[in-house]
C-alpha cells in the first residue's frame, strides 16, 4: 500500500478527503484542529493512503524522537482495513524519525474485533479523546419520532423545563458569549481535579469552528440569565457535543435536557443524522457511582440507554527501544510537566 504526504491540492481540500474516508470522517481529523494544535508544538502531517486520508499530529519528545498521534483515526471501520495499513504506515514513519504512532480508530468494540486487533502486534494505550465509550443518537427521523423514542426521563425533563420557563436558543459566536460559556465550564469543573484548557484556547477553538460553519453555541436561560451552555461541532452528517457547562446553584429541573433538545432541532435543519454526546463511562462502569464520569453518564444515557464502545487507543511501535523509554517514563513525565508546570494538556 502506498503511503505519502499530501499534495498542495489535497491539502487545500483536506476536509473533503477526510469526509470521504470509510468512517464518514471525524471532526478531530479536520484541518481546523490540526492548525489549532500547531502553536502547542504539534505539527500537522497530512498523509494519503489508498484507503483513507489521515491527519497526523507530530510532536518531538526530547531525547526520544518524534511521536505521531492520529486522533480518532485512521478513518477505517474494520480490523482488516486497519491491518492493511499498519505495516506501510510503520515503514513510512520509520523513514521520518518517528518512534511510535498513537491511533484511535472508531472500530466497534466486540470480541471479534478485539481478537483481530490482538494479532496485529499493537501496544494498548490510554484513550486521548473522551468518546471511546459514548452515546450516539440517531436523529435521522423527524423530531416527533425522535422525541417519542427518547426514554421517559428525558422526555419528561425536556417538557417540564419548557413548561417551567426555560428558554433555549442558538446564540451568536461573540467574545461576550464565549466568556459566558467559559464561566459555565469553569463552574462545572470547579469541584473536579481535571486540568482544563485555558480561556484563550477555548475562544480560538470556538471561533475557528464557527467561522468555518462547523460549530455552534447554545444557551439555556432562566429569567434571562444563561444557566447552561453547549458548543456543538458538525462534520458531514455527524455532530459532536464538544463542550458543556452549567451554573452550580439549583435551577429549573431539565434545563440541560431542554438545551440538548434545542441542539437536536437545530441539527435537523443541517441534515445531521448522528449526534455523538461525546463520552460516558464504559458499559460495565456506567452504574458505578464512584466512577469520575458517573454523573455525565447518568445524564447522557437518559437520552439513550445503549452505550457505543470503540476499541480505544493503541500504539504502533516503530522504534522499540525508544518506545520502551516513552512507555515506561517518557509519556508520564511530559504529561505531568504540561499539567503541573504549564497548566496545560499535552495532547
Amino acid at each position: 500500500m502506498t503511503v505519502r504526504f499530501a499534495s498542495q491540492t489535497e491539502i487545500d481540500n483536506w476536509d473533503e478527503l477526510i469526509l470521504a474516508n470509510p468512517d464518514g470522517g471525524n471532526i478531530v481529523q479536520s484541518i481546523e484542529l490540526a492548525n489549532l494544535k500547531s502553536p502547542a508544538g504539534w505539527r500537522a502531517r497530512l498523509v494519503v493512503t489508498e484507503c483513507c486520508a489521515i491527519t497526523i499530529h507530530e510532536h518531538t519528545a526530547p531525547l526520544i524522537g518524534k511521536l505521531w498521534y492520529i486522533p480518532k483515526g485512521p478513518g477505517v471501520q474494520t480490523p482488516s482495513d486497519l491491518a492493511g495499513l499498519i505495516s506501510p504506515l510503520r515503514l513510512f514513519a520509520q523513514k521520518h524519525g518517528v518512534f511510535a504512532i498513537k491511533i484511535e480508530p472508531e472500530i466497534l468494540k466486540n470480541d471479534s474485533n478485539l481478537s483481530e486487533l490482538s494479532k496485529m502486534m499493537l501496544a494498548p494505550a490510554h484513550s486521548i479523546q473522551p468518546n471511546s465509550s459514548t452515546v450516539v443518537l440517531d436523529i435521522s427521523k423527524d423530531t416527533t419520532t425522535i422525541m417519542a423514542e427518547l426514554p421517559q426521563k428525558a422526555r419528561h425533563a425536556i417538557k417540564r423545563a419548557y413548561r417551567d420557563g426555560i428558554v433555549t436558543k442558538k446564540v451568536e459566536p461573540t467574545d461576550e458569549n464565549f466568556s459566558i460559556m467559559i464561566s459555565l465550564i469553569q463552574q462545572t469543573m470547579a469541584d473536579k481535579s481535571a486540568t482544563i484548557r485555558d480561556e484563550s484556547y477555548y475562544k480560538k477553538f470556538w471561533k475557528t469552528y464557527t467561522d468555518n460553519k462547523l460549530g455552534a453555541l447554545f444557551f439555556a436561560y432562566q429569567d434571562n440569565n444563561p444557566i447552561a451552555g453547549a458548543f456543538v461541532l458538525t462534520f458531514g452528517q455527524k455532530a459532536t457535543y464538544k463542550d458543556g457547562g452549567s451554573v452550580r446553584q439549583k435551577t429549573i429541573y431539565g434545563a440541560s435536557h431542554a438545551l440538548q433538545w434545542c441542539v437536536i432541532e437545530w441539527l435537523k435543519t443541517k441534515g445531521i443524522t448522528d449526534y455523538d454526546l461525546c463520552g460516558t463511562p464504559p458499559t460495565i462502569e456506567v452504574g458505578n457511582k464512584n466512577h469520575p464520569h458517573y454523573g455525565i453518564g447518568l445524564f447522557k444515557t437518559s437520552f439513550k440507554k445503549t452505550i457505543t464502545e470503540y476499541v480505544g487507543a493503541y500504539d504502533i511501535v516503530v522504534r522499540p527501544f525508544a518506545y520502551r523509554i516513552w512507555a515506561s517514563i517518557g509519556e508520564r513525565v511530559i504529561c505531568r510537566y504540561y499539567a503541573s508546570i504549564l497548566n496545560k494538556l499535552f495532547y
